[in-house]
């Protein structure tokens, strides 16, 4: 009988054994992300906690039991200590082994961040800030209290530090790794040709930039892009006004603006290429990669003038003298007033 009674606790034993062994592997390697989910991203803040990595997951309804997450985590020593911030892509049908040393290793996913066709710092900051973790004040704020200072730029042109692309982050890119990726990205664009090519013109990669800025606003024909580098060029040369229409908007904060008028060129503005000679402080755009290698390779050519040519809309009309762009301006001009253009 005795005997019986130990063979039935050591059976009752080994079984409950088996099942706490068998839910424990459960626990480690099913799945305890639904399969119904799609793939999933959430961000990890920097100096987050395990409980809000918890919370993260349970407000996407990406935790089938949360008790099992908790054991595994546990047992993986994955707690506040070892909580890395970023991106993080889950899968449907991840288990709790896989998703733990998925978020343990701190293997994030690369954020694409687009820099193109800002007019200034402000805009900038606001572009990046909404891919990656920081806010735009923190990136100006590191830009012009920190970075700034240690280097050959000014507040006005410091915008062309920032060569237009697609670039790859890590979601918690900080601010100050921000920007010396970017000086990285900036002087590898400038290495080589292109500051051989800003040399032979006279004009350091700023001006270049500066320049290349004002062409871009000048039109979106890029065959006639060289060309209009090349009368700003002549007329740096000789010591003209640029009279660069583009500037005076800038200046005038106004980018509503279709036609500038005698009463806009009145602002003083060191933007405003009516009144100063050269070119003005920094970028009024960023231009793209191709109006700044379009600049680069400016014509050679006798032309000072060009305004927008009425005949071919988008494209511009050229001369060499003063006549001819009187000529050329008045054919504009009863154009633009047939179309009410103001």
């Amino acid at each position: 009988m005795k005997k019986n009674i130990f063979i039935f606790i050591l059976i009752a034993v080994v079984l409950v054994a088996g099942s706490v062994g068998y839910n424990k592997y459960r626990q480690v390697f099913s799945p305890n992300v639904p399969h119904s989910i799609e793939e999933e991203l959430i961000d990890i803040p920097t100096r987050a906690g395990f409980e809000e990595v918890v919370d993260l997951l349970n407000a996407k309804r990406l935790l089938i039991d949360e008790k099992g997450f908790r054991w595994v985590a546990e047992k993986m020593h994955y707690h506040n200590a070892s909580v890395k911030a970023g991106k993080y892509r889950i899968k449907p049908g991840m288990s709790n082994r896989d998703l733990v040393g998925l978020l343990r290793s701190g293997r994030q996913e690369p954020v694409r961040v687009t820099i193109r066709a800002v007019r200034n710092l402000d805009m900038l900051a606001g572009l990046a800030s909404r891919d990656l973790e920081f806010d735009s004040a923190a990136l100006i704020g590191y830009i012009l209290k920190d970075w700034l200072p240690g280097t050959s730029y000014t507040r006005e042109n410091a915008l062309s530090l920032f060569i237009p692309n697609t670039y790859e982050f890590y979601w918690n890119t900080t601010p100050q790794q921000f920007v010396e990726r970017m000086q990285k990205e900036h002087d590898r664009f400038w290495a080589g040709k292109r500051s051989e090519q800003a040399n032979a013109l006279g004009i350091t990669p700023v001006e270049v930039y500066t320049l290349a800025s004002i062409v871009e606003r000048e039109t979106q024909d890029n065959s006639e892009k060289p060309r209009i580098a090349g009368v700003y060029l002549n007329r740096l040369e000789k010591g003209m006004l640029l009279q660069a229409d583009p500037t005076v908007i800038f200046a005038q904060n106004d980018f509503t603006l279709k036609r500038v008028l005698k009463k806009h060129l009145e602002i003083d503005s060191p933007f405003n290429t009516y009144k100063y000679t050269g070119l003005p402080p920094g970028p009024i755009y960023m231009p793209t990669i191709q109006t700044i290698d379009a600049t680069l390779n400016a014509e050679d050519h006798q032309y000072i003038y060009f305004c927008v040519n009425p005949e071919k809309p988008g494209t511009h009309a050229f001369a060499s003298t003063l006549r001819g762009h009187l000529r050329n301006a008045r054919r504009y001009q009863q154009w633009a007033n047939r179309n009410g253009i103001r």
